[in-house]
């Protein structure tokens, strides 16, 4: 008698939003002490108490523990700043204005603490990307990366996938991240984001994972991946 599939719905994007925010407030944190909190701090500010506390919110509904409302003021009498824009915008504005923040400040040094909180926080998606694989059965191979990905892929994202041997190939025309950093002009902030995701969740569901991501979104206009993983003997 076969198993039941157990059916893992994919993480909210309030979620990874608040994760992220975690990752990446505990590595500049550990780098640049309580200047780097003041510099998070207004990059929070910036970015708009309300809609900060919305996605903070949304994230605690949904068990995830987070830094988020740790910079934001209790009794803030602000409205929100965005209206329709999607929390991958969202998203997208929180890191950039935190990153400017840092990075303004501390340049090189600002840039690789972003980079190192981005990588924390994909390599942990990763773990729990192969934890769900785990629970239907399946081992951490290549063939069941996307399938148990922790993500929903939204119309808002236009993008190929073709599956070769021991290699997956991947070319993203569209993506909401990318274009939200774009339409901010915010392209030398958001790439730090591109540059150490993907690498960083693939290694965290597998360390023998490698990466190849020799195009992005915000320098040639599309984002093209190889995720190549032998298989097992």
């Amino acid at each position: 008698m076969s198993e039941t599939k157990i059916t893992i719905p994919p993480l909210s994007m309030h979620t990874i939003t608040a994760k992220l925010f975690t990752h990446v407030e505990t590595s500049v944190v550990a780098q640049f002490g309580d200047a780097g909190k003041e510099l998070i701090q207004q990059g929070v500010k910036n970015f708009g108490y309300k809609d900060a506390e919305d996605i903070a919110k949304d994230a605690t509904v949904n068990n995830e523990n987070h830094m988020l409302f740790n910079y934001i003021p209790m009794n803030h009498q602000t409205e929100n700043k965005y209206k329709n824009l999607t929390i991958y915008a969202l998203m997208a504005k929180l890191f950039a204005q935190i990153t400017k923040a840092v990075v303004d400040e501390y340049g090189n040094e600002g840039e690789d603490a972003i980079r190192e909180g981005v990588r924390t926080f994909g390599e942990e998606r990763g773990r729990g990307i192969a934890q769900r694989a785990r629970t239907n059965g399946k081992k951490n191979t290549i063939n069941n990366y996307l399938t148990n990905y922790d993500m929903g892929r939204s119309d808002l994202f236009t993008y190929t996938t073709e599956y070769k041997h021991e290699e997956i190939e991947q070319n993203f025309t569209v993506c909401p991240f990318g274009q939200q950093w774009a339409d901010d002009n915010m392209h030398e902030y958001g790439i730090l984001y591109c540059q150490m995701i993907d690498p960083a969740v693939a290694k965290g569901f597998n360390p023998k994972f490698e990466v190849e991501h020799d195009q992005y979104i915000l320098r040639e206009g599309n984002c093209h991946f190889r995720f190549k993983l032998k298989e097992e003997e």
